[in-house]
């Protein structure tokens, strides 16, 4: 493991910065997607970080939203804090940022990033941007990332419609609100997560891993149907392919692991959303936080 472990959250999540001695004094420590997380790495006596994110440029004091938080005992400005709705590079640019202000505040010279959803792609973006000018990244532990597209930009793209549910409830219903929640919900975010868009963006990223141990971990809770392929099965927003990163070539990814998690969901929204437990969510499970411990080991 690195000097440090640094946590970075998806598109439209809002995560507080948080060292190993500080964290959000109310509701979810680390906000919803990286909380338990955290926590068990901290556990395990990891020095443990999650880079702040949030709905839009600004600085990161409270999530008012659904399992939230608030009393963020630091706040760092804005430059410092990725737009979780925002592009790819712009993200990845503000998460570098961050882990140079964190190098240089804490005196970390190497880390290992573990990111979830679009959080992999910021830190795809971050790394790419910090050769030779920051930290050192050694592993890039990815969960549900779309490293190939996304059931939310593949519909946006019209690659992907409801006719490709197959009749499915779940899909169905999550593909029908796609549109409305990407117009609500992304500020150049949606388009970017689209398989179409991921294959010229990812030849871009020649040679940015070259020196990166990558764990891609992909779930598919609902696997009603097998084809299309850019489809099934999924995880609620990645198809398990794409977040195993299994169609990225080797020019793009030359040292990766990939991990099935057959009956999660990408997050505890979905969990809710389909009467599942928490510990079906992607950083909620245990049996992927294992997976997680082991990547770090290695």
């Amino acid at each position: 493991m690195a000097e440090a472990v640094v946590l970075v959250s998806g598109g439209a999540a809002v995560t507080p910065f948080t060292d190993p001695d500080r964290a959000a004094g109310s509701g979810l420590a680390a906000g919803n997607t990286l909380t338990a997380l955290r926590a068990h790495l901290l556990d395990r006596g990891a020095r443990v970080f999650t880079a702040p994110a949030r709905l839009g440029g600004g600085e990161v004091r409270e999530d008012a939203g659904w399992q939230g938080f608030g009393d963020v005992p630091v706040v760092l400005p804005a430059e410092l804090t990725v737009n979780a709705v925002g592009t790819i590079d712009d993200g990845g640019s503000h998460l570098a940022a961050f882990l140079r202000w964190l190098g240089a505040e804490y005196d970390i010279t190497h880390v290992d990033l573990v990111a979830h959803s679009m959080g992999g792609l910021f830190s795809r973006s971050a790394i790419r941007e910090l050769h030779g000018a920051g930290p050192a990244v050694g592993r890039l532990v990815t969960l549900g990332t779309p490293w190939d597209g996304s059931l939310l930009g593949d519909v946006l793209s019209a690659d992907i419609s409801i006719a490709d549910a197959h009749g499915d409830p779940a899909t169905t219903q999550i593909l029908e609100r796609s549109r409305s929640y990407a117009a609500e919900n992304s500020q150049g975010a949606a388009d970017q997560v689209s398989h179409r868009f991921l294959q010229g963006w990812n030849t871009t990223q020649a040679g940015a891993l070259d020196t990166v141990a990558v764990t891609a971990v992909g779930a598919g809770h609902f696997c009603a149907a097998s084809e299309p392929g850019l489809l099934w099965p999924h995880d609620g927003l990645v198809a398990q392919r794409s977040a195993r990163a299994d169609e990225v070539p080797p020019a793009v990814l030359p040292h990766v692991v990939r991990h099935s998690v057959e009956n999660d969901v990408h997050s505890i929204f979905f969990a809710d959303a389909f009467d599942l437990p928490w510990e079906r969510a992607l950083t909620w499970d245990p049996a992927v936080i294992a997976i997680v411990d082991d990547a770090l080991r290695a």
